[in-house]
Formats: C-alpha cells, structure tokens, sequence
C-alpha cells in the first residue's frame, strides 16, 4: 500500500497492491463529525493468474508540475512490470503499458522521481534493470550487482540522481543514476532488505527493513553528499521470532505548544480500545481523533528505538492473546504532534515517528526516535 503523495481532486488517495492481480485506488472520504473513511474508487486488473507485487506513485518528489501526468508502475509475479495513468477527474485507472522485465517475480518497481519516464525494477532473477516508459521494449541498463533476489528500490525525493537497492543478499546499495555500472555505496545491513524508505526530511536518512535483521536506520550523510562508500547505522532494532517486512516514516513531527494553548488534558490512551478517549491528545492543525493516534514509546537513548507492546509495564514483543492494549506517554508536556507541512517553523526535525510491521508475530509497531 503506498498513499500518493499529493491531493487528486481535493482528495487523499490509497493505491493497493493485492493478491488477486489488482490495482486498487481507494479516496480517503471525511464527515461533519470527523470522522474518516477509505472508499473504492478504481480498480484494473494486472494479468489473469498473477500477484500484484509492487506499486509506486510518479510524485515523489514535491513540487510536482501542474501538466505532469499522474501515474502508478506496478510489478507482478509474472515478472512482467504495468504502468498504470490515473485519471484525476474520476478518479480512474486506465493501463496503458505492459512489458516482460524479469525471468522470475519482479519484486519491486519504481520510479526515477526526478524523470518519471524511467522506472526502475527489481526480481527474483538477482538482476536491477532501468527501463524508459516511452520504449520499454529493451532496458536502458541490466545489473547484477547484487547476488539475490532484488525486493526495494527507492528514489531519494531530496536529491537528484541518488537511488536505493535492497536485496535478499542483506546488502543495500546506493547509485548514482548517471552511472549504473556500478554503486558508491556499499551496506551490509544482516538481513534480507524487503522494503527501503528515505527519510520525508533529512535526505541523507534510510529507513531498512531487513527481514530477519530488524531494521535499521542508516546515515548515508557522507555518501550523498560526498559519493563516498561511508554509510553509518544509527539506530536499529531486531524483533525476535519474526521477519520485519515494512518499515515506513511518518510526516507527524512534535511542536511546541502555543501558550495560549497549552493542553490542560495530556494523557495516555488505548491504540485497541475503538472506545478511547480522542480528547486525550490534540493534533496541531487536525480535528481529534483516530487519524491522528501514534502510540510512542520512550528512546531507550543512544540511538536505539525501545518498541512498548503489551501491558504498559512490560517491553516483551511477544503479543498477548486476550486483552491486550498498547498504551504510553505521547509527548513531554508543552509538546504536541503536528503536521509538519503545517508547522515547518516550529516543528522538531531531530525527532521522527516511524513504523514497521512484521511477519509471524503479526504485529505494527509504531515508534518514537530522537536523532540526538
């Protein structure tokens, strides 16, 4: 699932990769009473007897030009890569190219948000190939620099020319897009890396889900900025007994309170109590209210990130079966979430809300780090 990264019509849209072989956009829809809902609104099917593996939007980078067209690329299990228009008015979906790209699954596809006519894919195949939209007959370039499977591809948002691999191997690699022969950077993570993710901010930030590893979060500082093979680790968290399949950061950042509204009614709450109390916690610039909820753990400080599942008291990741709720202390008092793009002024960049979801245990953790 990966929600765009601009309004369409005045409206928030969800795309959905399925198991059925779909492309699924559904439109985030509101009320008078606030309260939110996710509505079907287009929906193309892949191929016959396929998964639908992958999908990413055309507009990751921000400040996406009024006449450039909105469009989706998606991957299947087929090997084959789709590229999908999205109609704004409707909204709609209309498929208006499909190519073989992989011998096996392609994994992943992505766009070159700096030149949304290049995409990018990854398989089962170990290869990474850049193919143009406009002729995708043939690839514009085949690596197999990595020794596995390809699953995560990302474009930094921040900086042009700077691409993210992962790969089965437990390596990710950075390139520079002008010259795929071969990466500056070179990361050994100890995981199969299944989802990467640069920070909405810090464009020098990587979010690694590495299956078996954890995650981890890494600082590629030196190499984007220098091109030197140099990336550090700066926090990082393994989940035992479980596969950190996705990992993602969030756009909600903690802001001062103004003092003429200072919070009188600052608490903890209940994630899995449908029931809870929405006036506990105010989000600066949005109605109170489930959309808004994070549930955030204490830094266990030095860079490490201490998830809180289970009873309050305890730090186990192991959930329990019956009555189990996640609860803890939002914010310091005189501190409030807020939406960035609303409060850029005055909004604390050192602190970063993520998620990671993962396999066997079934569980999303959501997460509080101080890059200090």
């Amino acid at each position: 699932m990966k929600w765009c990264h601009i309004p369409v019509a005045d409206r928030a849209l969800l795309g959905v990769a399925d198991a059925g072989g779909f492309i699924e956009l559904f439109q985030l829809a509101g009320s008078e009473e606030s309260t939110f809902t996710l509505e079907p609104c287009a929906r193309v099917a892949l191929d016959k007897q396929c998964l639908a593996l992958s999908l990413d939007w055309s507009t990751g980078r921000a400040g996406r030009a009024s006449d450039q067209s909105l469009n989706i690329i998606s991957s299947d299990s087929k090997g084959q890569l789709h590229l999908l228009k999205v109609d704004g008015a409707g909204p709609g979906l209309q498929c208006v190219a499909t190519w073989q790209a992989h011998h096996f699954e392609a994994w992943i596809a992505a766009f070159n948000y700096w030149q949304t006519e290049v995409v990018y894919s990854g398989g089962d195949d170990g290869l990474l190939k850049g193919w143009d939209t406009r002729k995708p007959a043939t690839p514009v370039f085949t690596s197999n620099r990595h020794a596995m499977g390809v699953c995560s591809i990302q474009s930094n948002p921040h900086q042009d020319c700077i691409l993210a691999t992962g790969s089965y191997d437990e390596h990710v690699l950075l390139w520079d897009t002008r010259n795929m022969t071969q990466p500056f950077a070179d990361v050994p993570v100890q995981g199969g890396v299944w989802r990467l993710r640069w920070h909405p901010l810090h464009g020098h930030l990587l979010l690694a889900a590495c299956m078996y590893g954890g995650f981890r979060v890494l600082d590629c500082r030196q190499a984007v900025e220098e091109k030197q093979d140099m990336c550090t680790v700066s926090a990082s968290h393994k989940l035992p007994s479980s596969l950190v399949y996705g990992a993602d950061w969030s756009w909600l950042t903690f802001c001062p309170v103004p003092q003429s509204q200072q919070l009188s009614n600052i608490g903890s709450f209940s994630c899995s109590d449908p029931g809870a109390r929405t006036e506990d916690v105010e989000v600066a610039g949005q109605p109170a209210g489930p959309p808004s909820r994070s549930c955030l753990a204490d830094d266990g400080g030095e860079g490490w990130i201490k998830p809180q599942v289970g009873n309050k008291k305890k730090t186990s990741l192991q959930p329990s079966t019956e009555g189990r709720k996640v609860s803890s202390q939002l914010h310091t008092p005189g501190t409030m979430i807020c939406d960035y793009d609303l409060h850029v002024e005055t909004a604390n960049t050192d602190i970063s809300l993520l998620a990671t979801c993962s396999f066997y245990d079934h569980v999303l953790h959501l997460l509080k780090w101080e890059n200090s």
